[in-house]
């Protein structure tokens, strides 16, 4: 499985692009700020033809570009996945946001943010099953971060990792390397997510590869093991 990560341009939030082989439709999970040019290098590559864009959650820093990489195969549009309770935020996360982070980023940028919705928005429920670009993703809600948060499970691991892993979890702001997603934010609930926590992260097996939002890729065994979050919630 051929699975490329990048930091985007903002938040250094995750970009992820997955894929059979080099030369396959792939997959564009979490498309964040500043991050159409690079992708567009990434297609170049490894000779990739995007076919859809997963969402883990609508918050702006992972869905800042998904209407552009969504029409990128004009006249064609692809398809936006993203779990029902966050489909509201497609209409238009920037006014989510507070004042002051919109402020932050019209700075950095040196630009007004702007947004269009996408075209195409396919939403999805928990434990759905889909099969986009020859890639069988299963996905999980795990509320907490956002009320619509999910994970997205494929039963393959990237090429290279180590023989002990044989499943790889897109965790999304779920959980982290050695930490889990704010919930302090605009539909956030620290209730919501250790329950999350507790009956959908820690019942992953220990062989599971984690690709979360931000930072490292980590593993279910290690995360068990030394994430303090994790600790004295049970099975």
């Amino acid at each position: 499985m051929l699975m490329i990560a990048f930091p985007a341009a903002a938040f250094a939030t995750n970009c992820y692009v997955v894929a059979q082989g080099p030369g396959q439709e792939c997959l564009v999970v979490d498309p964040g700020i500043g991050v159409v040019e690079t992708l567009r290098d990434v297609f170049s590559e490894h000779r990739l033809r995007p076919a859809a864009v997963l969402l883990t959650h609508g918050h702006l820093d992972h869905v800042y570009s998904v209407t552009p990489v969504c029409r990128s195969t004009a006249p064609a549009v692809l398809p936006a996945y993203i779990h029902a309770d966050d489909r509201y935020r497609l209409a238009d996360p920037i006014s989510l946001l507070g004042p002051g982070l919109v402020g932050m980023f019209e700075q950095q940028f040196g630009a007004k943010a702007s947004w269009t919705e996408p075209d195409d928005i396919v939403t999805v429920t928990d434990r759905a099953q889909v099969s986009v670009a020859g890639v069988e993703l299963s996905c999980w809600h795990a509320p907490g971060h956002t009320e619509g948060s999910m994970m997205f499970g494929i039963d393959a691991v990237p090429d290279g990792v180590p023989a002990d892993l044989d499943r790889t979890m897109v965790t999304g702001d779920v959980v982290f390397a050695g930490s889990i997603g704010r919930t302090d934010l605009s539909g956030g609930s620290d209730t919501a997510m250790r329950e999350s926590l507790r009956n959908v992260v820690l019942p992953l097996a220990d062989s599971t590869l984690l690709l979360p939002g931000h930072g490292p890729a980590t593993t279910m065994k290690r995360e068990r093991a030394t994430n303090p979050y994790l600790q004295g919630l049970g099975a």
